[in-house]
């Protein structure tokens, strides 16, 4: 019998449909949007190009069509989500490129008009910890007042090297202050790492995991690094550069860093989706399921669970 706290199946971490299955006592469906923002590190305030994994879409391949309005995008990508689950409610994810970024007036006017849509009972914000400006930070806590709030906020690592190679263009003292600023307010916020990038020892992504398990964030996002075509990682791929972590290494780092992150923290994502057209490597990745049954088993077979060694370290001595 499976005796971790946060689950009622086989799960030995908190996930994201047990949390919403138990606060909205439905299933919920993230409806996946692109209000047409873009990034600091794109436009050139920080940076150029963005980080070197993303595709043009900025992160939003599965968000809708930028040349539609929000609400024909909200309407499209409702009906593709009722083809898989016939019943639920929704949750608007404004996904693409970094959704913060501009006058908190013009993100009222992207976001409050799904808001009004029936059975609509929160709202994600995808965007970056440096661009929270003082009006934004006051809109999103009127949102947190009035709805269900989940601020997504991409770190990807804790290593400042990493974040270097990778163009992300702040640091890892800006995410603190960004996470601190938000965390002051309540707002609950989703902490996106990435495993696989440039440079990085599997004891580099378990200690990313722990340091932001100490944080005690609401959600964690851990993502397997895609190789995409027309990106700047493709060109290092081709080199040589880049070598793609294989499923079973991919699988018993997720492992370890579910130990070390508190048991309480929902567990949103343990692998992304590249776009199968798009997908350059690596392609074992495309068979999603396998993925998360290899985890699920290898922590069986371990019988281990999420938060671990994140209670062994915390005990009172």
């Amino acid at each position: 019998m499976n005796s971790f706290l946060y689950s009622d199946d086989n799960k030995r971490y908190h996930t994201w449909n047990y949390h919403l299955r138990h606060k909205f006592g439905c299933k919920v469906m993230k409806i996946s949007l692109n209000a047409g923002f873009t990034c600091p590190n794109i436009d050139g305030t920080k940076g150029y190009g963005g980080c070197i994994y993303c595709s043009e879409s900025g992160s939003g391949d599965f968000a809708g069509d930028p040349a539609d309005t929000i609400m024909q995008q909200f309407e499209d990508v409702r009906i593709r989500m009722h083809k898989k689950w016939h019943e639920g409610k929704y949750m608007p994810y404004f996904q693409a490129h970094t959704n913060t970024y501009a006058p908190a007036s013009v993100l009222r006017n992207r976001f409050e008009c799904v808001l009004r849509q029936p059975d609509v009972v929160g709202i994600s914000i995808a965007t970056r910890a440096d661009c929270l400006n003082d009006d934004v930070v006051e809109y999103l806590c009127e949102l947190h007042k009035r709805t269900y709030l989940v601020v997504e906020l991409g770190l990807q690592s804790v290593f400042d090297e990493t974040g270097e190679r990778i163009n992300r263009c702040h640091t890892y003292q800006e995410f603190l202050e960004g996470y601190n600023r938000l965390k002051s307010h309540g707002i609950n916020i989703c902490v996106h790492l990435i495993d696989g990038l440039p440079g990085e020892t599997p004891e580099m992504m378990i200690e990313s995991a722990r340091q932001v398990g100490e944080l005690k964030p609401h959600c964690v996002k851990l993502h397997l690094l895609h190789i995409l075509k027309g990106t700047v990682l493709a060109k290092q791929y081709e080199k040589g550069e880049v070598i793609p972590l294989t499923k079973d290494e991919y699988v018993d780092i997720i492992v370890r860093q579910l130990e070390v992150i508190p048991p309480e923290v929902v567990i949103q994502r343990l692998t992304g989706d590249g776009a199968r057209d798009a997908l350059i490597a690596p392609l074992w990745s495309l068979k999603k399921f396998e993925v998360l049954n290899a985890i699920d088993k290898l922590m069986a077979e371990r019988n281990t669970y999420q938060g671990e060694k994140y209670e062994i370290q915390n005990t009172d001595i």
